[in-house]
């Protein structure tokens, strides 16, 4: 199943017009994986973003680049842009998904993990995983010899983010002068903008309500890639000094899958964090305004602004398809990876 890893087109069926530039080369993730953005290197990054950029203006290049290739999906939650566009993404480069429902029994409940990984990679190229707990998708990656891709689990959402950069490099050209403001919640989407900020070596301003703030750990991990990258990140409670000078503006829904019983609690928690007119006007003039979707309107974001001509949250669901594409053949042509001995398991699975 595996291909020419340097030149895609190497690969037949997807040859090019004459006089059309050559396509980026696949870029070889060193971890095999992709658990959280912090795994890639500056470079690496960088590289996913070309290579997804190219995949959207000349997709007929890439037609045949996974043919016969699978990807099994691995989904507790429910899904509407991560499934869809891992589905399409397989299909438009060639080859096919087949999801599995694990909505009902969490993976590792009716089976252990590890022989989740160790079946599928017989018969599969990649995984995706979309869990609860983020530990079953790093068990996941460490039992399984294909590559296993993060879905989004409840510590971080790297597939979201990737997509959420390639807009903004649509949207400013580059990212130079660049600032990215993010007021909600501390939660897996920030926790992946915040490694992608550091590694596009952009500036990022953050308010969290107190006690809301994003995992201290990964604040710290972040703030050495920053040191290496040039990116500024500052962090606080305050709306307005995250939202000055931003290029674009990002929020989140206030309560995440999993935390709907404490929906009426964060409403009053978050008071005075949505984003609405007033905010975007503390922001450089024409600002964007990003979101992951779902979306919740007149919570965490005003209805004059999502659905407003500076709102680009369906060009960023659009490029989900394009950054997986980008992963996808990444991570299968160039899997890296070799089998260990796994762990103990840290439960019973």
């Amino acid at each position: 199943m595996k291909k020419n890893l340097l030149n895609p087109h190497a690969n037949g069926g997807a040859g090019l017009p004459f006089g059309t530039a050559p396509a980026p080369r696949l870029p070889r993730l060193a971890t095999g994986d992709l658990i959280n953005l912090s795994d890639l290197t500056r470079k690496e990054f960088l590289a996913l973003l070309d290579l997804a950029a190219d995949l959207k203006v000349h997709p007929g290049r890439y037609r045949d680049l996974l043919s016969g290739c699978g990807l099994a999906m691995i989904f507790e939650k429910p899904s509407l842009r991560t499934r869809v566009t891992f589905d399409v993404a397989m299909q438009e480069m060639g080859g096919h998904a087949v999801f599995l429902d694990f909505s009902d029994s969490p993976l590792g409940e009716r089976e252990d993990i590890v022989d989740v990984a160790r079946n599928l990679e017989l018969w599969m190229d990649a995984i995706v995983a979309r869990t609860f707990e983020h530990e079953s998708i790093e068990l996941l990656a460490q039992a399984s010899a294909v590559p296993v891709i993060n879905g989004l689990s409840d510590f971080s959402h790297p597939c979201q983010a990737l997509a959420d950069f390639l807009t903004l490099r649509e949207e400013f050209e580059d990212f130079d002068g660049l600032k990215l403001a993010y007021v909600g919640d501390g939660n897996n989407t920030l926790h992946s903008l915040l490694e992608a900020a550091a590694l596009a070596g952009i500036s990022m301003g953050v308010a969290t309500p107190a006690g809301y703030e994003p995992d201290a750990a990964l604040v710290a991990r972040v703030h050495q890639i920053a040191k290496r990258s040039g990116a500024h990140i500052e962090i606080g409670n305050r709306t307005a000094t995250a939202v000055k000078g931003a290029s674009a503006v990002y929020t989140d829904t206030w309560a995440s899958m999993g935390q709907e019983a404490e929906s009426t609690q964060r409403a009053r928690d978050f008071a005075g964090f949505q984003v609405n007119e007033e905010l975007m006007k503390k922001a450089r003039p024409g600002a964007r305004f990003m979101h992951c979707l779902p979306a919740h309107r007149g919570q965490e974001v005003a209805v004059g602004v999502i659905d407003s001509p500076v709102s680009v949250v369906y060009r960023q669901a659009e490029n989900r398809l394009h950054a997986q594409k980008a992963i996808l053949a990444a991570l299968i042509l160039g899997n890296v990876k070799e089998r260990e001995t796994p762990k103990p398991l840290s439960k019973s699975l």
